[in-house]
């Protein structure tokens, strides 16, 4: 082999791994700041929602989901945006189901398909950045919860005793 040759086959094999590890690095990069990154996503889409929308989702909400006001007897909203399509939406149903026999009465829960327009404009006014994602809304329909991902009916579970009156 010539001399030549044999740098530029160095250069290649340092070049590579080089990119795989800046690959690598970025990856966990993303693993590790995955809530911050949503958090800051989450933050942008709301600031991004138009005022008419923020405006008429407020009102929206209001009505359907502030139980003081409207005098249903709910004592939290859990709303779920997802989407069918979605193995991790896909478990959450069956928590969505719990919820439901636990609590028909206490607990109004919603799931919002985030692909069907209608949903669009939910999705924006709660700065839904990743799927799935819960939210539960005290009795006066204020936020006081939220988390991204798979959350499973126990963890759930504390949430609801944590906000319960």
């Amino acid at each position: 082999m010539k001399p030549d040759s044999n740098k530029a086959l160095r250069l290649k094999t340092v070049m590579s791994s080089i990119f795989i590890l800046l690959a690598v690095l970025f990856l966990v990069s993303l693993f590790v700041f995955k809530g911050s990154m949503n958090t800051l996503i989450s933050k942008k889409m709301k600031e991004q929602a138009g005022e008419t929308v923020k405006k008429s989702m407020a009102m929206y909400v209001d009505s359907a989901y502030n139980f003081q006001n409207n005098n249903e007897g709910y004592q939290i909203t859990f709303l779920e945006f997802g989407a069918t399509g979605c193995s991790s939406c896909r478990m959450m149903e069956k928590v969505m189901e719990e919820v439901k026999s636990k609590y028909p009465s206490e607990i109004k829960v919603q799931f919002l398909n985030v692909l069907i327009p209608a949903n669009q404009d939910m999705m924006k006014y709660y700065g839904v950045a990743a799927i799935p994602t819960q939210v539960l809304l005290d009795r006066t329909g204020k936020e006081v919860f939220r988390h991204t991902g798979y959350f499973s009916f126990d963890d759930l579970d504390k949430e609801f005793q944590k906000i319960k009156p």
